[in-house]
């Protein structure tokens, strides 16, 4: 019996190392692609280790650094504002609907899990924001079209409030004098860390990868998002690759580190949430098995 766990530990391992490193390899060859001399890339191909050195793809994004610069600064100030916001909501929400005695709380869970289900579409939610809030071209058109609430992590945050807080600790704060916001400040935001760690990273994955509402609610280049600004400078490359404009045009996007400027501008948008990710890693994995719908 000993032996057999053994070798079922070491077959877990072996697996989990192979999935490892079947993550990580993508992004070590990106990483190489990028600091890679593009005549490198065209006659070697992708390589672990760059066959030639070289930063031209860097020094052509610097060379719009004061636009990727702003577009930063708006994708930090969106994705913390939103994030926070989305948390306020989405544990107000879903503290509500953990509640036994709330009245109408199956019709206000059902009309959750029906946001999970069906959408208004396309064309009718940009009409709304549009015509009705009006936050085309604003920085509001960032934060709040599908973004700003979850209806699976209201869901999610929900259940955790209704199997991993106990009863008696909510009633006893009641005993004492609590409210019901100070019984939510004080005892059940502390309690709940794992799943605010869990949903707020999920949330701000999202909000700093989003590039969807900036493209069909944002014109205004001094609003882009930095996922907006790098695809419109992997649009600008992919045409001046593409096209016939002239000799010295022609003569300038030879020179333009294709391969390697797509590889950057991955890197350059990825970056941030691979440094932060590992901080909350340990809070993902505990939200998401202690907020997880029990069988």
């Amino acid at each position: 019996m000993y032996r057999s766990d053994r070798i079922t530990q070491w077959v877990s391992h072996i697996v989990l190392i192979v999935l490892a490193a079947g993550s990580i390899i993508p992004f070590i060859i990106l990483l190489s692609s990028s600091l890679s001399d593009e005549a490198s890339i065209l006659k070697e191909g992708y390589s672990f280790i760059p066959k030639e050195i070289s930063f031209a793809a860097y020094d052509y994004l610097l060379s719009n650094s004061s636009s990727i610069l702003r577009a930063y600064g708006i994708t930090v100030f969106v994705t913390i504002f939103g994030t926070f916001v989305s948390l306020v909501m989405t544990s107000f929400l879903a503290y509500g609907l953990s509640r036994r005695d709330l009245p109408y709380k199956n019709i206000f869970a059902f009309i959750v899990f029906f946001t999970l289900l069906f959408n208004g579409g396309l064309v009718p939610t940009y009409l709304v924001y549009t015509q009705v809030f009006d936050i085309k071209n604003t920085i509001w058109a960032l934060i709040v079209p599908g973004l700003l609430m979850n209806g699976f992590n209201v869901l999610l945050m929900r259940t955790f409030f209704m199997t991993s807080i106990p009863e008696p600790v909510i009633e006893s704060a009641r005993m004492d004098g609590a409210g019901e916001f100070r019984t939510f400040f004080s005892i059940i935001l502390p309690l709940s860390l794992p799943i605010l760690a869990t949903i707020g990273l999920l949330q701000t994955i999202i909000y700093w990868n989003d590039w969807f509402n900036g493209l069909i609610y944002i014109t205004e280049p001094s609003l882009f998002s930095i996922q907006n600004i790098l695809n419109r400078m992997l649009s600008d490359i992919q045409f001046l690759a593409s096209s016939n404009l002239g000799s010295n045009t022609s003569t300038a996007a030879a020179q333009v580190p294709t391969t390697a400027v797509r590889m950057a501008i991955a890197v350059i948008g990825i970056l941030p949430i691979l440094i932060a990710y590992p901080f909350f890693q340990k809070y993902l994995v505990k939200g998401i098995a202690l907020g997880s719908v029990k069988g």
